[in-house]
């Protein structure tokens, strides 16, 4: 299947001259799932919601300042005729839910990841929520500010945050649209002498006062069809993954980006890998994480890597010009998932910190397991006496 008859030229685009609180307004005001950006009518990149609010750029700071596509890593463009698979791929490296469609060498349209899904919703049957959902998700409590909420999702490049109790229940879910959607109202409110106090303020706001409620959940033994139609219907871009008989407890999180990684994944022999934010990768290579990140899984002879996931959000912090970096491996095994995280000056010295620690893991994983091995054939040979 190609996205020649699920892209759209219904978009909405802006020039890079234009300033960064109209782009939050826009957002706000019309919801889009994204915005094309052009010099001089000439693509040069997308801006998504999320980015916006992850940015440290001012309101009077230009559209340019959040379009720095590199040599290595231009931005994203999409072909009219390219297959789902491919497209899928660009927006979850693109960290974007938007992509531009082009046609002999023109901006024709763009295809988004709402029409990807429902184009091949059919086909989610398939497969259950517990094969593509996140586990081990960030969660904050009632009574914490907004700020915080807003570095975590910075820190994690998350959309989505499930809110606890003091004892530790799901009541709420707080995303980054709940946050745009305060500051700008709060923003419009306030008078240019009183907003640098207020904005301070405002970031002490517990998330308890703006997050959703009641949670729209499901379970590990949905199908994913389900739960995509149920994103679709209400507008959500992922669900809380509780247990079937509770749904007080999180167990994970389920995203349409992670169903998109899903529609990636091959029958072929090579580890599929995929790289959130490449335009940060400086002296290292695709084929360099791909390689490393075999080392490490063949550490575990028995475990069979089906898809790796490698993140990187670069902080505003720098040494020598080089800008603090974390990275993210998260694996998707037949062992269950493994992940590892770090942060270093530059993308190199921080995927070796996560790598280091993703070894640990599975290193640690194999240990669990052998001890649960050795534990059941204990029991056993006790049964037998």
């Amino acid at each position: 299947m190609n996205i020649a008859d699920i892209a759209t030229q219904d978009y909405l685009e802006v020039d890079v001259g234009t300033r960064m609180g109209k782009v939050r307004s826009t957002f706000e005001n019309g919801n889009p799932k994204g915005i094309i950006v052009v010099d001089d009518g000439e693509y040069e990149g997308v801006i998504s919601e999320r980015q916006v609010l992850q940015s440290h750029v001012e309101d009077d700071a230009k559209v340019a300042a959040l379009i720095k596509p590199s040599r290595k890593a231009p931005a994203p463009t999409v072909d009219r005729h390219e297959g789902v698979r491919e497209t899928a791929r660009v927006l979850i490296e693109g960290n974007a839910t938007i992509a531009p469609v082009f046609e002999d060498d023109e901006l024709w349209g763009v295809v988004t990841d709402d029409a990807i899904l429902r184009a091949v919703l059919e086909n989610l049957d398939a497969i259950n929520v517990a094969d593509v959902y996140t586990d081990d998700p960030i969660t904050i409590a009632e009574d914490d500010g907004i700020g915080k909420a807003i570095n975590y999702l910075r820190e994690h490049g998350i959309s989505r945050l499930p809110v606890l109790n003091e004892n530790g229940f799901l009541t709420g879910v707080v995303t980054t649209h709940d946050i745009a959607d305060f500051v700008i109202r709060e923003n419009q409110r306030m008078t240019q002498g009183d907003r640098v106090g207020d904005n301070e303020r405002m970031l002490d706001v517990p998330v308890y006062d703006i997050m959703n409620s009641p949670v729209e959940t499901t379970s590990l033994e949905t199908t994913v069809r389900e739960a995509v139609e149920t994103m679709l219907e209400y507008d959500y871009a992922g669900l809380v993954v509780t247990p079937k008989d509770d749904d007080r407890e999180v167990e994970g999180v389920v995203t349409k980006t992670d169903v998109l990684r899903a529609l990636t994944f091959t029958e072929e022999e090579q580890m599929d890998v995929q790289i959130t934010n490449v335009s940060q990768l400086d002296t290292l290579s695709r084929e360099d994480i791909v390689i490393s990140i075999e080392e490490v899984a063949d550490k575990y002879a028995k475990m069979r890597v089906h898809h790796a996931h490698v993140r990187f959000h670069e902080h505003k912090e720098k040494l020598r010009g080089q800008p603090l970096i974390r990275s993210q491996i998260r694996l998707r095994t037949s062992k269950g998932q493994v992940a590892g995280s770090g942060e270093g000056y530059g993308a190199e010295s921080a995927f070796r910190v996560a790598l280091d620690k993703l070894e640990r893991n599975v290193l640690e994983m194999k240990g669990i397991r052998s001890d649960e091995e050795y534990r059941g054939q204990l029991l056993r040979k006790l049964n037998e006496l």
